[in-house]
């Protein structure tokens, strides 16, 4: 098995880089709401990671239910996963989950800490739920 992962986009900042892996955004908008002044759709480019604290912005991103976006403070730390590992079924049929995660697709198996994952066998993005389906309506 190969640790594989998408190309994401990358916003550096000096404190605080955040990637942003388009495909796996549900518009959950908990970024937007959480921290306006550096989650702007309306800018470009929309993530600017020097617009607040670091921490502030790590606690934001760890919000995103999806893992669409992720973190990676200046000194390398990542995401530390929850613990323990939690699987939350949506009353739409998804499968919320939280922890050290190990998802395999055909892209390979990726080391994750949030997804958002299809409980009705629709979604084009399988394992992750990509709205596709009537799993991904809210």
């Amino acid at each position: 098995m190969t640790e594989g992962r998408p190309a994401a986009k990358e916003y550096p900042g000096e404190r605080i880089s955040v990637s942003f892996e388009t495909r796996r955004c549900l518009h959950a908008a908990e970024c937007v709401r959480g921290l306006p002044e550096v989650f702007d759709t309306a800018a470009r480019p929309w993530v600017r990671p020097d617009g607040a604290a670091a921490e502030q912005v790590a606690e934001v991103v760890r919000r995103c239910p999806s893992g669409a976006l992720q973190y990676r403070a200046a000194d390398g730390a990542g995401e530390a996963p929850d613990r323990p590992t939690t699987v939350v079924h949506s009353p739409a049929g998804q499968l919320v989950v939280r922890g050290d995660l190990r998802v395999e697709s055909a892209e390979g198996t990726r080391a994750e800490t949030r997804a958002v994952l299809c409980g009705c066998a629709a979604s084009d993005l399988q394992p992750y739920c990509d709205h596709s389906g009537p799993c991904g309506e809210d």
